[in-house]
């Protein structure tokens, strides 16, 4: 009895690790385990935001999904215009600082030309960035409107209180 507890219990820690075989006994025995799946079909998510240079790849929810909201997850704000849309301007905050939900923390790395993707409902959007600033929080992000199809992400100021990092993308190409 306790053998086979032993054997479960080496197998939940098999697919645990990840580990692809293991060996029972002296026998040699060869239990080969593939990588679990699973499968999440609460994902309601339409795409993600990656960021290479400060190592972000992070989903994105629908604008009027109850996931889309910034204690929990990076957030298109209300005003944006998907970039499905001509001209088009999207609006994304989230959490700077430490924590789990801090996904913006390293976003002031991001310097002029640093590449953005976003990624929705299947279709790849690829940013520049054009420029950076910081401006007092007031509920409002002022940015000009480009001629080119537009990302700006927004958090918290690393550097001063009540003040807002911007950050003003526009786009590079398609897909």
């Amino acid at each position: 009895m306790l053998k086979r507890l032993l054997i479960i219990l080496i197998v939940l820690i098999t697919i645990l690790l990840d580990l692809s075989i293991i060996k029972i006994d002296n026998k040699k025995e060869i239990l080969s385990i593939d990588k679990p799946i699973f499968i999440n079909n609460n994902d309601k998510s339409i795409g993600y935001l990656k960021i290479d240079k400060i190592n972000l790849n992070e989903k994105l929810y629908n604008i009027n999904s109850k996931e889309n909201n910034i204690e929990e997850n990076i957030t298109i704000l209300k005003d944006s215009i998907l970039p499905d849309k001509d001209n088009s301007i999207v609006f994304i905050a989230a959490h700077s600082g430490i924590g789990k939900i801090a996904y913006f923390e390293e976003l002031d790395e991001l310097k002029t030309n640093d590449e953005i993707i976003l990624n929705i409902n299947n279709k790849t959007y690829k940013y520049i960035v054009k420029d950076y600033w910081e401006e007092k929080k007031n509920g409002y992000i002022n940015v000009n409107k480009e001629n080119k199809n537009q990302l700006v992400l927004t958090t918290c100021s690393p550097n001063k209180d009540n003040y807002q990092l911007v950050i003003n993308c526009i786009e590079k190409e398609s897909k």
